[in-house]
């Protein structure tokens, strides 16, 4: 299901909202990444350098994927934890087959507003524990100076400067400047709680309408969902929160709401659990039947970026020609990731576990030209392929006059029979290392053989 919202081929744009400071990387660090976790903030930092050059560029995901280490999953995994905490807008344009992506960067909500948020506040608090919270929100107190004994001597604009003509045709220009944009904090949607009955068990003589008219509705839902309160509960918080003006302030109502939860439901702090709903029921019933093995190879490839899957290949970081290689296929031949990992996979198999750029362009343009877009279709492909050749290997690999040599050379390499005979001389390696390569390397080719020789 990964796929029908995001592919590492579909391409993006950012878009800032509003320039950026060392304090939002402060608040980025210190509030929201304990929420969140490390990876979706690297990734908000990351699109924030990619942005910064303002050039309107376009990137694939896999640019993100390469960049951050990360398979396809985590990193949109990632985008939706900085859509859920109000760090990001995604917007998507479909265009035939192609889509497109712009993702607009929002700023983090600065320190009093981050702790006057119900949610936020306590989500940290549950995260970081008391001693840590309270420290961290001392450090971003501002302390107020004793000015009684002092009078402002300040000059104001007219006392320093005087207006002097000029030409003022410059000043007429209609294009957009940016400005410094607070943020609107984490995006809620309240509708769930039915504030009409809330609203009908509260007497017009105990709690006047006037009252709770300046009350958030946002507040009042955010307060319901953290402790889970019913319409009944908050009818109770409200009486509360009443003061001696029959008035309800906000610091009051939320301060009820956190005495009633822990005299009612519970001494602890609540805490706040991620989640993510499919959007068919379809889908959540299949994702909970076991995967075939061919299952599991197929989202394997799919979900593993190429570079990654070199990595596992050869048990180390992999050589930069490998991975442009890999880059090429991708840009060139508009290979997807799962069909670039099953060529991949299938040149180390048929090439002494080396990639070699003639060999990939040979069976991409093949591959390319019957339309092996899939997975599936790149398996099905390679089996066959490699079908012919044992069955050729098996017949003595010579033509006669009734049979026709196999016009694909690569797939009958000369150094298929000769492999041991002649060292490659070109190369100057470390023996040593070379061999642990060579170990690393046939593990995963037998793992990998193993699961292939599983769904045949």
């Amino acid at each position: 299901m990964l796929y029908q919202e995001l592919q590492p081929v579909d391409t993006y744009m950012l878009k800032f909202s509003t320039p950026f400071s060392d304090y939002d990387r402060q608040l980025l660090s210190l509030f929201y990444q304990p929420l969140i976790g490390s990876e979706p903030i690297s990734l908000f930092l990351t699109m924030w350098a990619d942005g910064e050059t303002n050039d309107k560029r376009q990137f694939s995901h896999y640019h993100l994927m390469n960049n951050l280490s990360m398979p396809l999953k985590a990193v949109f995994q990632a985008r939706i934890s900085l859509e859920a905490i109000g760090l990001l807008r995604s917007y998507m344009n479909t265009d035939e087959e192609n889509r497109t992506f712009v993702y607009e960067l929002l700023p983090p909500l600065d320190a009093e507003s981050f702790f006057h948020d119900p949610l936020l506040a306590t989500f940290l608090f549950s995260k970081i524990g008391e001693q840590a919270y309270r420290e961290l929100r001392s450090r971003f107190v501002t302390e107020q100076l004793d000015m009684e004994n002092y009078k402002e001597v300040s000059r104001n604009f007219l006392d320093v400067y005087t207006p002097v003509n000029g030409n003022a045709h410059e000043l007429l220009n209609e294009q957009q400047l940016s400005d410094r944009k607070e943020s609107n904090g984490i995006p809620f949607d309240h509708s769930f709680f039915d504030f009409d009955l809330m609203l009908s068990g509260l007497s017009e003589q105990m709690v006047p309408r006037r009252a709770i008219a300046g009350v958030s509705r946002e507040l009042v839902g955010k307060l319901a969902f953290l402790y889970s309160l019913s319409p009944i509960d908050m009818q109770k918080v409200i009486m509360m929160a009443l003061d001696e003006n029959l008035e309800v302030p906000e610091e009051r109502l939320r301060r009820a709401a956190t005495d009633f939860y822990k005299m009612n439901i519970s001494k602890a702090a609540p805490k706040l659990n991620k989640f993510y709903v499919p959007d068919t029921a379809q889908s959540n019933s299949e994702s909970q039947k076991p995967l075939s093995k061919q299952q599991e190879l197929i989202a394997y490839f799919e979900s593993t970026s190429p570079k990654e899957f070199l990595f596992d290949l050869i048990g180390a970081e992999p050589f930069s020609v490998d991975v442009k290689i890999a880059e090429r296929l991708m840009n060139v031949h508009k290979l997807s990731f799962g069909v670039i990992n099953v060529l991949l996979h299938y040149i180390v198999l048929h090439n002494d576990g080396k990639i070699t750029n003639g060999f990939a362009e040979r069976i991409a343009s093949r591959w390319a030209m019957n339309k092996v877009d899939t997975v599936e279709k790149a398996i099905d492909y390679s089996r066959k392929e490699h079908d012919e050749y044992t069955q050729w290997m098996k017949e003595g690999g010579k033509t006669n006059n009734q049979r026709k040599k196999p016009t694909r050379e690569e797939k009958l390499p000369e150094w298929f029979l000769k492999k041991d005979e002649e060292p490659d001389l070109q190369k100057e390696v470390n023996p040593e290392v070379e061999l642990e390569n060579d170990r690393k390397r046939k593990e995963l080719l037998a793992k990998l053989e193993s699961m292939r020789k599983g769904v045949n």
